[in-house]
This record gives structure tokens, C-alpha cells and sequence, in this order.
């Protein structure tokens, strides 16, 4: 085989030296054992690769035309070899990562960026999901991380890391009759009597308290679909405000007016995982990477606390 893994280092090592004794040197090899490495391939593949009629071997168009796909193939041996020694580290051969599908838009993106240049062949898989639901993924062990926003209460089966913050609001369509009949601002009493559009997981027992309050409730586990609904006029609900942002410019949704009380409830968003399970290399980088994600200090304006 004329490009073995060895053969391949030898032509680059030419290419980028200039000199069968300066590949040589950079190899830890004689001169001689690269020369007739490179004879070798020629008379495998019946092609010329070195022009000898010079002081020193000069590439030729077949050599020139063949480098960059051995470029890509010594890369491709590389990043083999890279996640290979990862994976006697603890390197997962997958990670799955679910996200409450209200912080689709949060600052995680840029950690995965980074977690891929580490390993470049690491399988990654993001599931959207309630936030109930990204939880009861993570502790059946389908999911390593969960992005959740923080729980009324703490869980000691789980760990987690503060990485963000968004401030929930109450939203509803401009043209609510509910704000007209009010004369454009509201009490807590007119929320409890008007339909709420509430973003939960597919058990309603799971559904965060805090968060559900209208006398008239409709469910979805879609934070589109609830948005959807409530521009449509079929109720009002919370949503973050950097989800809401663009719909409220655009004058689709409408941050709730009140007359006795301020809207809006700040919370933290976390990287969750379980305290059941050893978290494997990818899901360790991933949770250091979203700390010191540059982006973050700009969403919440502090630093990080690590459980």
C-alpha cells in the first residue's frame, strides 16, 4: 500500500522540508531509509513524486496534485489517534445533551464549538425537551447534561453549575381583549381568571408551581408552540425575555402591564448532571467550557457557582 500511515509522514515530511536529510532529521531517520521510502511509493503507484535532476528532490505536479487529500488524510490519522487515547481517558463515545426548549437561544452553542476542536470525533446529540422531561432523561442515564432553568428546590441526586440567567415574564398578544376590559393594565386576579398557555413536560404532575396560576390552563411541551398560541391571542403565559425579545419588538407579544406589581422573575439557568453517574471526558469539558463561556458574563453579570 503506497500511503501507509508511515508512508504518508515521510512524503509530508519532503514536501515540508524540502530535502530527503531535512525530512530525515525532523523523523529521527537516515536519509537513506526516507529516500528509498519515497522510492518505494513511486514504484507502487508508477508515478514520479520527486524530481532528483537538482541538489535538492523538487515535488512534481502528480506530488503536488496528491497533497491535499494527504494532508486531509494525515489530519483524519491524527484526530483517530486523538480520540482513541481520549477514549482510554474516559472519553464517551457519545454525549447527549438536553435542553429545556425555552434556552435553545442561551450561550451553549460556543462551548460546543470549542468541546469539537478538542474532539473533533466525539458523536454529539442535542434533545429538546420540557424541562421536567430533560431531567427525567438525565437520571435515566439517556442524557449526561441537562440545560434547565433552576428548580424551586435542590436534588442531591443531581450536580450543576450556574451558567447563565434570563428573566421569566408574563407575555400575552397586544390585542387581548383581557387588556382592553382592563383598561391596558392588569392585577394578579385577571391572570388567574384568563386562559394560561403553560410550557411542561408530558406529566403534569411535574409542572413548576410557580409558574401556574391561571384558573384555565392549556399545556404544551413546545416553547414555539406555546408562543404560537399566545400570539394568537388564545391566552397568555411566561416566557423568557430573550426568547419573547424579537416578538415583542416586532409588536406580535406584549410583556404584561400591571398596575400592583412588577413582571418578571430572574433565574438562574443550569448545567445539570446526575451525581449517579461518573461524568465522562466530554461531559466534564463540556460543563468547563460553559463556565468560562465569554458570553456568559455579559447574560448575568457575575461569575460562576459550582456545586
Amino acid at each position: 500500500m503506497a500511503f501507509s500511515t508511515d508512508n504518508l509522514q515521510v512524503f509530508l515530511a519532503v514536501l515540508d522540508r524540502g530535502s530527503f536529510s531535512a525530512a530525515a532529521r525532523s523523523l529521527g531517520r537516515v536519509p537513506s531509509a526516507v529516500s528509498m521510502a519515497i522510492a518505494g511509493m513511486e514504484a507502487e503507484l508508477n508515478l514520479p513524486l520527486f524530481d532528483r535532476s537538482g541538489r535538492e528532490p523538487k515535488p512534481t505536479a502528480a506530488a503536488r496534485s496528491l497533497e491535499p487529500q494527504a494532508r486531509l488524510l494525515a489530519a483524519q490519522f491524527k484526530q483517530l489517534e486523538v480520540q482513541a487515547l481520549a477514549l482510554t481517558q474516559g472519553l464517551e463515545n457519545r454525549l447527549t445533551l438536553a435542553i429545556a426548549p425555552e434556552l435553545l437561544a442561551a450561550p451553549w452553542s460556543m462551548a460546543l464549538a470549542a468541546l469539537a476542536e478538542e474532539y473533533p470525533l466525539l458523536e454529539v446529540e442535542v434533545l429538546a425537551a420540557p424541562q421536567a422531561d430533560a431531567l427525567a432523561l438525565l437520571h435515566a442515564g439517556r442524557a449526561q447534561l441537562a440545560l434547565v432553568f433552576e428548580r424551586p428546590s435542590l436534588d442531591g441526586r443531581e450536580g450543576f453549575q450556574e451558567v447563565a440567567s434570563d428573566t421569566m415574564v408574563a407575555v400575552m398578544a397586544p390585542a387581548h381583549p383581557v387588556l382592553a376590559a382592563a383598561g391596558g393594565r392588569l392585577r394578579e386576579e385577571h391572570l388567574h381568571n384568563t386562559r394560561q398557555i403553560v410550557v411542561a413536560g408530558r406529566d403534569l404532575a411535574t409542572s413548576d408551581p410557580r409558574f401556574v396560576f391561571g384558573r384555565h390552563v392549556w399545556r404544551t411541551d413546545n416553547a414555539l408552540a406555546a408562543l404560537s398560541l399566545i400570539t394568537a391571542g388564545l391566552g397568555w403565559g411566561w416566557l423568557p425575555r430573550n426568547f419573547a425579545k424579537p416578538h415583542v419588538a416586532a409588536g406580535a407579544l406584549l410583556e404584561i402591564p400591571f398596575e400592583n406589581l412588577s413582571n418578571g422573575l430572574d433565574l438562574w439557568v443550569d448545567v445539570v448532571w446526575s451525581r449517579e453517574r461518573p461524568l465522562g471526558l466530554g461531559a466534564q469539558r463540556f460543563v468547563a467550557l460553559i463556565g468560562r463561556d465569554p458570553s456568559r458574563a455579559e447574560s448575568t453579570g457575575s461569575a460562576a457557582a459550582t456545586d
